[in-house]
């Protein structure tokens, strides 16, 4: 009989250490075995509250963020909704600039935790390729209109964020010590694929590193941006931590084929996930094809499908 963990003195300790569920139900016969790392069930639902954290007990520990100063970030809505519950745990205001782009549940989220939200409006409910660059341009001019009052996270360039998300990576050293063949992730701040391909790729440098956008916006994979839907991913520009040396390709997914992919691993697998989980799962298949039996693929559950319920991603 496996023993509880210990009650802890915070939540924040809750952060992490998550299970790994093997995808068996829709992964089909003749296929690699496909394994999904369960970051869904961190405190706010999403792997960012690792992300979050970090930025925030490094600048602490640097002296960058002192008691009484406000918080700053740019964000699609987990990032914010990490950093609001960081934020009201630890005694700091926190101003966040996201959009009606985004999910309601998230929104409403970071209100929760007592953060002050501005939205800016997007065209028609979509992440078109400008909005990122409107809302981190606002970012930039709360933090610029009282210097020494705010501090910026800046998601998009800061690797204080790299620690948390390396943890995943650790984790994934103790889960399969066996290896693991190929590991993909979808790209936001694309600060979770790189920590966790440096930890795998230092003890497996065979690992192939799939980093995935959707297809109706393939920055990356061939340097066009568009319009879609994925909460999260595909800001329209690449991302600053995005290292070469780190991943060995880069694809594009379809939306409605993930959108599909939620659904079933919801009926399926009992799992509710977000769009980009579902472009996650649907590489991991593709991989596992490619790959054949006998070899181990492994992506993440980005977030919970509880902040999209609001929408149609996980009815008919």
């Amino acid at each position: 009989m496996t023993l509880p963990p210990p009650p802890v003195s915070s939540s924040l300790n809750t952060i992490g250490n998550t299970p790994v569920l093997h995808l068996q139900n829709i992964t089909p016969k003749n296929h690699a075995n496909v394994f999904l790392k369960l970051e869904s069930i961190n405190p706010t639902g999403s792997y960012k509250d690792r992300m979050a954290k970090s930025m925030i007990e490094e600048a602490e520990a640097r002296g960058s963020l002192k008691p009484g100063m406000t918080v700053v970030e740019a964000t699609g809505g987990s990032t914010g909704s990490s950093l609001a519950y960081i934020c009201a745990l630890k005694g700091y205001n926190f101003h966040v600039i996201t959009s009606d782009a985004f999910a309601v549940e998230k929104i409403k989220t970071m209100r929760a935790f007592g953060a002050h939200v501005e939205l800016v409006p997007s065209e028609g409910g979509k992440v078109t390729p400008d909005l990122f660059q409107v809302m981190l341009k606002r970012a930039r001019e709360v933090v610029d209109s009282e210097p020494g009052k705010y501090y910026y996270t800046s998601q998009f360039d800061n690797r204080d964020s790299l620690p948390g998300y390396q943890g995943i990576g650790r984790e994934l050293e103790q889960q399969f010590p066996g290896g693991i063949d190929a590991f993909c992730g979808a790209v936001g701040s694309a600060g979770m694929v790189m920590g966790v391909s440096g930890i795998l790729k230092a003890r497996w440098p065979d690992t192939k590193v799939v980093v995935l956008e959707p297809a109706s916006s393939p920055v990356i994979s061939e340097g066009r941006k568009g319009t879609h839907s994925v909460e999260g991913v595909s800001p329209g520009f690449v991302p600053a931590h995005l290292d070469k040396v780190l991943y060995d390709e880069a694809r594009g997914i379809s939306e409605d084929e993930a959108r599909v992919m939620c659904r079933r691993l919801a009926r399926e697998e009992g799992v509710l996930v977000g769009t980009s989980t579902g472009l996650n799962v649907v590489a991991a298949i593709a991989l596992a094809k490619e790959l054949g039996p006998g070899k181990t693929v492994v992506t993440v559950a980005v977030d919970t499908g509880l902040k999209y319920l609001n929408s149609s991603l996980l009815s008919d």
